[in-house]
């Protein structure tokens, strides 16, 4: 993964990440989200350096030591309940089988 950029100029958007919470390999990863639309997430993504093979259908997983960074270039630090929910509600949550599919 690239180290995300310091600051992104994906203008006015809200991209939600959880604490580092998830392990998985040895380490532990957050979940970076949008609540508007996907492409909102993808060009946050792009801007912070993030790779498209991190996307898994509506999530971006980031290793927990890009944390930080992406809190300090726009992403909104949520609790992981509230992630979801937020998530859910804006219509854009899968299910784990729908993830599956289109990886």
């Amino acid at each position: 993964m690239t180290r995300p950029r310091a600051s992104c100029e994906a203008g006015d958007v809200t991209v939600l990440i959880d604490e580092p919470l998830w392990w998985f390999k040895g380490q532990r990863w957050s979940h970076l989200v949008s609540d508007t639309s996907l492409d909102e997430l993808h060009r946050f993504a792009d801007a912070a350096g993030i790779p498209r093979r991190g996307f898994h259908g509506d999530h971006y997983d980031v290793p927990e030591e890009y944390y930080g960074e992406l809190v300090v270039a726009g992403a909104v630090a949520t609790p992981s309940r509230e992630l979801v929910r937020r998530l859910r509600a804006a219509g854009l949550r899968l299910s784990a089988a729908e993830r599956r599919v289109g990886s």
